[in-house]
Formats: C-alpha cells, sequence, structure tokens
C-alpha cells in the first residue's frame, strides 16, 4: 500500500514543471533517504552514528532534513560507521523510472 507522501508523489510528476524541479532535487532527496534507511535499520539513534563516525549528531541531522551538502568523504565516514559501502553511480537518465 502507497503512503500519503508517494500518493502525492505520483500525482504530481504529472505535471511537468513539478516533474522537472523533482528531477533535479532527486540526487538529494536519495542521498538523505538512503542514510536514512541505513540508520534505522540498524536501529541507530543520530546521537549513535555520531558517536559511531565522529560527526556531529546536528551534521547528520542537516544531512538528513536537506539541510547540507555532505562531502564524499562525510559520507564514506557515515557509511563505514554503519558496516556499509558507499556507491556512487553515473546512470543514463533513460534508464531512471520517476519514484
Amino acid at each position: 500500500m502507497k503512503d500519503d507522501f508517494e500518493k502525492f508523489l505520483d500525482k504530481n510528476l504529472k505535471n511537468d514543471d513539478f516533474r522537472k524541479e523533482w528531477e533535479a532535487l532527486e540526487p538529494e532527496y536519495a542521498i538523505m533517504k538512503a542514510l536514512i534507511d541505513a540508520r534505522t535499520s540498524q536501529g541507530l539513534t543520530q546521537k549513535e552514528l555520531s558517536v559511531r563516525s565522529g560527526i556531529a549528531q546536528g551534521d547528520i541531522s542537516k544531512i538528513e532534513n536537506g539541510n547540507a551538502n555532505p562531502s564524499i568523504k562525510t559520507l564514506q565516514r557515515l557509511a563505514q560507521a554503519m558496516g556499509k559501502n558507499l556507491r556512487i553511480e553515473f546512470i543514463d537518465p533513460d534508464s531512471v523510472k520517476p519514484a
């Protein structure tokens, strides 16, 4: 069952202006979602991840809320603190399906 956000997104992606803006911001949303999903799947709080990674809890919060532009080094530290590997890809735009 789709949650309210997915329903909202599906409906609004039909609007060209909305879709273009979403596509421009989607990489940032993907980073936010990946970090939140990885952290919560391990049952970690932001504070616990902060202790493991040496990155301030406030900075983790900013990344998760889209108020920071983390460096690759920061993302690597967060991944390592969760026992994960960081993978960044360049993909053809035609292979990307809207969320």
